[in-house]
């Protein structure tokens, strides 16, 4: 095997996260893709190891594969900027604002996108002016269906669709598990479909969207990550001016938040074709059932290959 030139890769996986499981999942599929190219990989998780290690033993760059918290929050990004070690991916303000939904949304609303109307409620607020004054002027502001998920945070973790004005309760308390402000959107019916976008240097560029089709109706947690409950399609079955428009969307959005190297976006397409954007993901999944791969697959990339092309862009950016 002709070893990488790129020199010691640093894959990072794992943290306190809810989504602590996935993102190990992901890690090792990274790990493993890249030592297959030729790559010399470390795995670390980001525990009070992590400083040292990298100090004692720094890395030529760093591929993030931590979901949720700091992994997207830009947290862990800024320490890898304070220790100077490139890395795949957004800035750590890029990923702050892309990271929390309802800011993301303003953003490409400003940028002319379609994106369903919705509203932010902290749970100070749910509480203090009455849950039930509260969630009743939202329905009738934004009618029903509704889908209720944190307004940080992914893997669809506390988040559930309300087809009724007493669902809505229920799922509030949800989803104030997983977080401190609830983002409740107008449901839009139609495809769902997740459009990556890498850039190798040469610009942002959409792979083909991988349609979802979960068993019980709902991409939830288990129907993400449970081999079997969902069924995929890519590219996605669309017609062609609305695969073009989810592109075009996507890459949109990737600009519009500042993002770099590699983000994925998640898209409603109704019944006219018409895309809406839901939120955009600064470290897509890289698990056996992830959507980033399905997408690369389906362009005819190896993921190796795209992981290793990533990893040089940072480098060069390093130097």
């Amino acid at each position: 095997m002709v070893m990488s030139d790129i020199g010691h890769v640093l894959v990072l996986a794992g943290g306190l996260s809810y989504e602590r499981e996935v993102s190990i999942r992901s890690g090792r599929r990274v790990a493993e893709v890249l030592r297959a190219a030729g790559v010399d990989v470390e795995t670390r998780d980001t525990d009070a190891t992590l400083v040292p290690a990298v100090l004692s033993d720094p890395p030529d760059v760093a591929f993030v594969t931590l979901h949720g918290g700091a992994g997207e929050d830009g947290a862990i990004r800024s320490v890898l900027e304070l220790l100077g070690v490139p890395y795949v991916g957004a800035t750590p303000d890029a990923c702050r604002v892309a990271f929390d939904k309802p800011t993301a949304k303003a953003v490409v609303r400003s940028w002319g996108l379609n994106t369903p109307d919705s509203v932010a409620l902290p749970k100070e607020t749910f509480h203090d002016l009455g849950a039930t004054a509260v969630l009743g002027r939202i329905v009738e502001r934004l009618g029903l269906p509704l889908f209720v998920k944190p307004s940080r945070g992914g893997s669809a973790l506390g988040a559930s669709i309300v087809r009724t004005a007493e669902e809505l309760p229920a799922a509030m308390v949800g989803c104030f598990a997983y977080g401190d402000t609830a983002l409740i959107e107008k449901y839009i019916r139609g495809v769902e479909v997740a459009v990556s976008v890498v850039d190798l240097g040469d610009g942002p560029m959409a792979l083909p969207p991988v349609e979802i089709v979960p068993d019980g109706g709902v991409y939830d947690y288990a129907a993400r990550y449970t081999a079997g409950h969902t069924e995929f399609f890519a590219p996605a079955r669309l017609s062609g001016e609305a695969t073009e428009a989810c592109a075009a969307m996507a890459v949109a959005a990737h600009t519009a938040l500042g993002l770099r190297d590699i983000s994925r976006t998640d898209l409603i397409v109704d019944a006219t074709g018409r895309p809406y954007f839901l939120e955009v993901n600064v470290a897509p999944g890289m698990t056996e059932t992830s959507l980033l791969p399905m997408a690369a697959e389906a362009a005819g990339r190896d993921l190796g290959t795209l992981c290793k092309g990533l990893l040089e862009a940072a480098v060069r950016r390093g130097r």
